[in-house]
């Protein structure tokens, strides 16, 4: 028999009688495996830290965060895009995932998608990826060939890439210019990589999107003041977030927010500076959307 060298694809040596157990210790030993996720993201800071300081650049030239991946890895790039428009109210358009078997892909596996390298090139291109682009790709295994051949194409394109593999030593880690090892090992349900491989993925992920969030002006100390109140638990959130930093009472938060448009950021400056709405967005503008340095907080 032949042995695949990938760590993601062995055996775990701790649950040989997994399909025995109780539903408690069946359970209890699914989610203690799921430590290794967050040990092995903690393990790979200093090259997540690297990755931001060299895509922060490129962001603030208007450039975009495009994803790439299969199958689960696909998964969470949708995901993680998906959810920075709502968030920090990130353009949609500006965040681009690519997946595998394209839409489709992203409620029900498309077989072979993941295997063609030319595919992965084409959509590269389709996307119209450049040199101010932040290409993420991600994949478990390290080898997926749609993957690599989005990497190659973002490369030639002069777009910055990053690699994000949870087994060392693979193609991906090689051909992107950023390698983000995962070191995960083996699945406590073998070859699942929708487990703690998927897991250390997402944490990645919410990691770098959110560190290039607070680095480009969206969150104000730890407050995401970004958020535009556009539902009614929002606006909720916006109030409380606009109160919290101002120390408004409710009627005059309100009053802020509702001059503001419902921009957080705004009604922060306007309160915090006693200025109206026009000359909040000025002083934003003026400092890059960065509320601290709108306030003369350096």
């Amino acid at each position: 028999m032949t042995t695949d060298p990938r760590p993601t694809e062995g055996v775990h040596p701790d649950h040989p009688d997994l399909d025995r157990l109780g539903a408690l210790a069946l359970v209890q030993a699914l989610a203690d495996d799921q430590r290794r996720a967050v040990e092995a993201v903690r393990a790979a800071t200093p090259a997540l830290a690297g990755v931001v300081e060299a895509a922060l650049p490129r962001l603030e030239r208007g450039g975009r965060l495009v994803y790439v991946g299969a199958g689960t890895s696909g998964r969470l790039g949708v995901l993680d895009a998906t959810e920075l428009t709502p968030t920090f109210s990130w353009p949609p358009e500006r965040a681009v995932p690519l997946i595998a078997g394209g839409e489709r892909a992203i409620r029900q596996a498309v077989e072979g998608a993941e295997d063609d390298a030319g595919a992965g090139e084409q959509d590269v291109r389709g996307a119209g990826v450049g040199p101010d682009d932040f290409l993420i790709a991600v994949a478990a295994s390290g080898t997926t060939p749609y993957v690599l051949g989005a990497v190659a194409a973002a490369r030639e394109l002069g777009a910055l890439t990053v690699g994000v593999a949870n087994n060392p030593g693979t193609p991906l880690l090689a051909a992107a210019e950023y390698p983000v090892l995962l070191d995960t090992g083996p699945e406590a349900i073998s070859g699942s990589t929708r487990l703690k491989a998927g897991t250390a993925q997402k944490i990645a992920l919410n990691t770098l999107s959110s560190a290039l969030m607070v680095r480009l002006g969206k969150v104000y100390g730890n407050l995401m003041v970004d958020v535009r109140a556009s539902n009614t638990k929002l606006e909720a959130r916006a109030l409380r977030l606009t109160r919290h930093a101002t120390g408004a009472g409710e009627a005059e938060a309100r009053l802020a927010l509702a001059e503001a448009g419902g921009r957080v950021k705004t009604a922060i400056v306007m309160l915090r500076l006693g200025v109206d709405a026009g000359e909040a967005e000025a002083r934003l503008a003026a400092a890059h959307g960065h509320a601290r340095a709108a306030l003369g907080e350096g």
